[in-house]
């Protein structure tokens, strides 16, 4: 009888320098970026796993990785019953292998004889760095019933985004026929597929990867190894390579699925947690977003108008009005403030009374956000100290700079980690 959490392996991939998402990324990788005030992003592919009964995780890390690796040190530790596990695989130097992971291809090679220890049928490979809600266990059936080698779930888009994206075509069989590399948009009609009816009308006509894979065991140790030995990514090289020789299928997804490749779209997707039926839900107990638990004290909240805010544990809020906004934990925001259409990460720890009278006595700001502030279309990272009667206006009349302190993106004030932002500062 086939068990999923006895037949698949999973290998999530860590990404690379993250350089669209700075200042983010300064100091902690793409999937250590926190996501709707509690989460890191790679909660995400880790949960969507665990709900799909996958239970043996491997997680490939490399750049900034040190953060990352320590909340999934924290945060994953299974029964000493059950044979689950998230181990991190760092990028190591070896004789074989003298240099880093050039690509993701090349980190799953470099990777194979850690994972081979393990007795499975089929690999998974996801992405550390997507905001989405997916049931594997549907894709590995339907990968099995299609006798395929290699299955890449996919996404209809529309044509402003095709150009973004890997783009397949597929047969009537979901077989993918062609393949092509962000298609320049003067081509895309010749990859319009048939992506079903509700799709049609909403204008995406176009398969995209969605950079999820699932390889039989055998496929990818010839295929990495054998087969195409230099090739150093999966979408550019042995994906298009792939399609004639083996049986590679389709597996289309019509959920909420979104790339956190650039601020705008990180900010787009925490900003969309506030919505009142969130395209990506939360509040969902059969696909539970598991993080690490912090035992955190309840949050407080005091003379504060609240429209549309998304709240974490331990807040301490005293601030006028907060509209269309994620607090993350350990948020505190002092009297008189406005918040709108930001991202409030929050903050590591609290300061103590002592701790508050000592910086005060230097001109150092409390930790977290001062009284009479006013906040718009903002991402405040974690452990930043804002002073009082602090201005920030982001918005599309900004040009994109990036300042010791902070960063404008898009319109999109940053807010770097553990700025300290004096009283009156304006931006």
């Amino acid at each position: 009888m086939f068990s999923i959490s006895q037949a698949v392996v999973s290998v999530i991939l860590g990404g690379g320098a993250g350089s669209r998402l700075y200042p983010l990324t300064a100091a902690r990788s793409k999937p250590a970026v926190p996501i709707a005030g509690k989460y890191r992003l790679v909660d995400i592919p880790i949960s969507n796993c665990i709900n799909s009964r996958i239970n043996r995780i491997f997680v490939l890390t490399q750049f900034n990785s040190a953060s990352l690796n320590k909340h999934i040190k924290n945060t994953y530790h299974f029964s000493a019953f059950s044979t689950g596990f998230v181990d991190i695989l760092a990028a190591e130097q070896t004789p074989d292998n003298p240099g880093w992971y050039q690509g993701t291809a090349d980190a799953v090679r470099q990777s194979l004889r850690h994972i081979a220890n393990n007795d499975y049928e089929y690999v998974l490979i996801l992405s550390g760095d997507q905001l989405y809600q997916m049931d594997f266990e549907q894709m590995i059936a339907a990968h099995r019933d299609k006798g395929a080698d290699i299955s890449i779930a996919t996404i209809p888009v529309g044509d402003r985004d095709a150009p973004e994206f890997g783009i397949l075509k597929a047969d009537e069989e979901s077989y993918i026929t062609s393949f092509i590399e962000k298609p320049k948009k003067d081509i895309l009609p010749d990859w319009v597929s048939d992506t079903g009816d509700e799709m049609r009308r909403q204008g995406r006509n176009y398969l995209a990867s969605m950079g999820i894979y699932i390889f039989n065991r055998s496929v990818l140790d010839h295929l990495l190894k054998d087969e195409y030995a230099e090739a150093t990514d999966f979408g550019k090289e042995i994906m298009p390579n792939s399609i004639n020789k083996y049986k590679v299928v389709s597996y289309q997804y019509d959920g909420y699925w979104t790339d956190i490749g650039n601020i705008y779209s990180f900010f787009e997707a925490n900003l969309a947690l506030t919505d009142d039926i969130p395209p990506f839900n939360l509040f969902d107990k059969a696909k539970t977003v598991y993080t690490r638990s912090r035992m955190l004290p309840p949050g407080k909240i005091s003379g504060t108008t609240l429209e549309k805010t998304v709240i974490s544990e331990g807040v301490l809020v005293f601030a006028s009005r907060i509209e269309r906004s994620v607090l993350g934990i350990r948020c505190r925001i002092g009297h008189g403030t406005t918040v709108v259409n930001s991202y409030i990460m929050g903050n590591d720890y609290y300061e103590t009374l002592l701790e508050m009278e000592a910086n005060a006595a230097k001109g150092i700001p409390k930790i977290g956000i001062g009284e009479r502030c006013y906040i718009k279309n903002a991402i405040i990272d974690k452990n930043c100290r804002v002073g009082n009667d602090v201005r920030i206006n982001g918005g599309a009349h900004l040009e994109n700079t990036d300042h010791t302190l902070y960063t404008v993106k898009d319109g999109i004030v940053v807010v770097k980690k553990g700025a300290i932002l004096p009283d009156g500062f304006v931006i």
